[in-house]
């Protein structure tokens, strides 16, 4: 069986969760390599809608078993409130969520910092973080002062925790910010951590013998490409590879086990938060694609900004990923729109860029050169066969996929499960 690799293609916010639930129907093994609970996944099924920070999306299939490996820094309060979310609507979790031993734990303090830190920035450096505490957890992480899950079956944990906790005081007292009782957080997560053992594994174990198994394995990536703390809009990025390589190493797989890669990728672009967005729109049509695409945060409740397709951040996602077929969501929202235009090239200070700037700077000056398409002004919704789209849409999909260099592989034309249409997957 395959093993494939979802990610997202810009910002994040493309429709993963949907896209992932779709093609979970044939998968044994969903893994979630990297992020933490600042992403959010939205699944319709039915009259049913469900929001996942943590979890996998192939929770919503019976016959998945879903996995939080070593890459993801898991917020045991978040966690455990959508455990409780789930079994409250009837979804067995008993032997599909397995939570990977080698995973970092977010704490209370680290959300703190997270916001001590950005209240400290001036409206120019301002990352625009959610305050999930992802950043400061991460930080530990790589500074070796950080607790993983596995700590929390280990009798010496309260010990483990008071001596972080006691740190992080100091930190926010030096910051200027509110200090917080650590007694009461190791009571606290005493019981959090009974609560989580049941669901704690050797996730690396667990993933490379399914391996062995030839059971088929779906990797599932947070956010977007443009958000990798490697290769985004660095700084106004996360604290994670969001991008192919993390399902390597936030996994334990080895990358040669890899069979394709799918990249999501909406038929418009969004961005939450602060950074430059060449293509952001601030005028009606901008709004009207808000409205229309119910472009809110599903995690946060942000709004986001919106703008025209981004050939040039969809072709470097193209390229850093190595995709094999593009997952485009929600044309849908373009229904009503007469022209469409599509940013083939960045402009700024007389040259032109047909790649993304490193240099932030730079970027922020950059100027979208672009294209234009008539729109198809009709409904798409209710196509269920790709051949049916208006031949205006179809155009606009094919010129989307030409100008980023990956095929289309799946078609999704609103939020249910029957709004997909399968091109080539």
């Amino acid at each position: 069986m395959s093993n494939t690799v979802l990610m997202g293609a810009q910002w994040g916010d493309e429709g993963k969760g949907k896209i992932i639930d779709v093609l979970t129907e044939n998968i044994d093994l969903v893994v979630r390599y990297q992020g933490g609970s600042n992403a959010g996944h939205t699944v319709e099924v039915g009259d049913k809608k469900y929001v996942l920070h943590l979890i996998p999306s192939g929770i919503l299939r019976e016959n998945t078993v879903n996995v939080v490996a070593n890459g993801v820094v898991v917020n045991l309060v978040s966690i455990k409130e959508e455990i409780d979310g789930l079994v409250e609507k009837g979804i067995n979790l008993a032997g599909r969520l397995f939570v990977g031993d080698r995973a970092h734990i977010v704490f209370p303090y680290h959300q703190m910092l997270d916001a001590a830190k950005e209240a400290l920035c001036s409206d120019e450096t301002k990352i625009g973080t959610t305050k999930r505490g992802i950043g400061p957890a991460y930080a530990d992480k790589a500074s070796r002062t950080g607790l993983r899950m596995g700590d929390l079956l280990d009798p010496i944990f309260p010990e483990l925790l008071k001596t972080r906790a006691e740190f992080a005081n100091k930190e926010l007292e030096f910051l200027g910010a509110e200090t917080f009782d650590v007694d009461a957080l190791i009571a606290q997560f005493i019981e959090l951590a009974e609560f989580m053992k049941p669901f704690i594994t050797d996730a690396v174990v667990m993933i490379n013998d399914a391996v062995e198994a030839k059971k088929s394995i779906l990797f599932e990536g947070a956010q977007g490409t443009m958000l990798d703390i490697e290769f985004g809009t660095y700084p106004f990025v996360t604290s994670s590879s969001t991008t192919t390589g993390g399902a390597a190493t936030g996994s334990g797989l080895a990358m040669r086990h890899i069979d394709q890669v799918v990249g999501v990728i909406k038929a418009y672009t969004t961005r939450v938060g602060e950074g430059p967005f060449p293509t952001e729109l601030f005028d009606d049509v901008g709004a009207h694609i808000a409205k229309i695409g119910a472009e809110f945060g599903a995690t946060t409740g942000r709004p986001r900004r919106c703008g025209w397709f981004d050939a040039v951040v969809g072709r470097y996602a193209s390229m850093i990923n190595g995709v094999d077929y593009w997952a485009m969501t929600k044309l849908d929202v373009l229904d009503e729109l007469e022209t469409l235009k599509i940013c083939v090239a960045y402009e700024a200070d007389g040259e032109t860029y047909t790649s993304v700037p490193s240099n932030i700077r730079i970027l922020e000056k950059c100027k979208p050169v672009y294209e234009e398409m008539p729109g198809w002004c009709s409904s798409t919704k209710d196509v269920t066969k790709y051949e049916d789209l208006p031949e205006a849409a179809k155009a606009y999909v094919s010129r989307l996929c030409e100008l980023t260099n990956a095929k289309l592989g799946i078609l999704s034309v609103g939020p249910k499960r029957s709004s997909t249409l399968r091109i080539a997957l």
